[in-house]
């Protein structure tokens, strides 16, 4: 049966776990205590994401546990049954290779006192604990329930950090200032209370995740006059925050408005990261989705809290037909942030990064001062 050992062998080969500290902590933290008895696990190997069950099925159930799965321990809000697979994942054990990809982002320092963003199972509390010691660490979490069974969790290993059930939004300002503030939540805009709590020189590491396409792993460094800058280190798939998931559009009635164009919308939805993030910083909050059809066919759908786009190709066609409604001509301001990031040479993600202030934030290529600025 899979055991801890194996998860730690199969990390290291991957490049995900490269610092002997944190593969001590793996080793030392039994994830067998964080993950229900029945669940839905979410392989990232490309299996189909399947139901675990203790009880009925240990060995699946240890696999999913000792490999780079992620498990949705909760679906909407409580109210679903994450071991069916339906409803909408709100609470999980975030996939192992993840976890430890941004505890390395982090790199505390021995003595560093951190704030976690989103307690879920309390597994990553737990790693944070056992490098740090419980008293340097504080976990936030906002739901009641998802808490108390994240205490539990910690417990009975004998981990007892700071847990408080509350808005992660708002941090902990009663144990500020931090060293660090680690993120486990898809955060669409990165709220300020982070910045004012951290420390000058300390670190903020957290999943960006803007709308288009996937998330973003970033490193900020809060800076001491009320800004934080980093650079984007990865990628990222992680639940939103609660308090900053998307409404969808709300139109006022208007029609749509046709038109067409000569690209092709395939190659906006898979184009390397460095073209999301420009579109993400040039496009503000704009979201994406795009699906193939079985006989060659594509569609793109874009939208904001107020406009929507769709743009169909079909191979038979040299244009592919554009239909927008909404203030916002979406799908020409996707295409012209596309277009601009092709025009730079096709920049990679890691040559982008996040400045964030009072104000809001702001995406840069290269250095700070060359801002990636919104479409007019």
């Amino acid at each position: 049966m899979a055991e801890p050992a194996d998860l730690v062998v199969a990390l290291a080969r991957s490049g995900y776990l490269t610092e002997p500290r944190w593969r001590d902590a793996f080793l030392a933290v039994p994830r067998e205590e964080f993950v229900p008895p029945v669940a839905w696990a979410v392989p990232t190997d490309g299996t189909p994401p399947h139901p675990i069950d203790r009880q009925t099925g240990p060995a699946r159930w240890r696999a999913a546990v000792y490999t780079d799965t992620a498990v949705v321990t909760q679906t909407d809000d409580g109210e679903g049954d994450p071991a069916t697979g339906t409803g909408t994942g709100t609470s999980s054990a975030s996939a192992p290779g993840m976890v430890a990809a941004f505890l390395e982002l982090l790199d505390p320092y021995p003595g560093d006192r951190v704030l976690e963003i989103g307690t879920g199972t309390g597994w990553t509390a737990a790693l944070l604990s056992t490098v740090l010691g419980s008293d340097a660490v504080t976990s936030i979490e906002v739901d009641d329930q998802v808490a108390g069974q994240a205490s539990v969790n910690l417990g009975r290993i004998g981990l007892f950090p700071t847990l408080i059930t509350g808005d992660g939004a708002l941090g902990w300002k009663r144990g500020a200032p931090y060293d660090g503030i680690h993120v486990t939540c898809g955060v669409r805009e990165v709220p300020l209370p982070w910045v004012e709590q951290t420390r000058p020189g300390g670190s903020i590491v957290l999943p960006w995740v803007p709308g288009f396409n996937h998330g973003h792993q970033v490193k900020l460094t809060a800076l001491g006059d009320g800004r934080a800058v980093g650079r984007f280190a990865g990628g990222s798939t992680y639940m939103l925050m609660r308090a900053q998931r998307p409404a969808g559009p709300d139109f006022d009635g208007g029609g749509w408005r046709e038109g067409a164009t000569p690209l092709d919308p395939r190659r906006v939805t898979h184009a390397a990261p460095g073209a999301h993030v420009t579109i993400s910083g040039m496009v503000p909050d704009v979201q994406a989705h795009g699906a193939a059809g079985a006989d060659g066919t594509f569609q793109m759908w874009v939208w904001d809290g107020s406009s929507q786009a769709r743009v169909a190709y079909d191979p038979g066609f040299e244009r592919s037909g554009v239909e927008q409604r909404g203030p916002r001509d979406l799908w020409n301001e996707v295409e012209a942030a596309y277009l601009a990031w092709a025009g730079w040479g096709r920049p990679g993600r890691d040559r982008f990064g996040l400045t964030v202030t009072a104000a809001g934030h702001q995406v840069w290529l290269d250095a700070p001062d060359n801002q990636v600025a919104p479409t007019p």
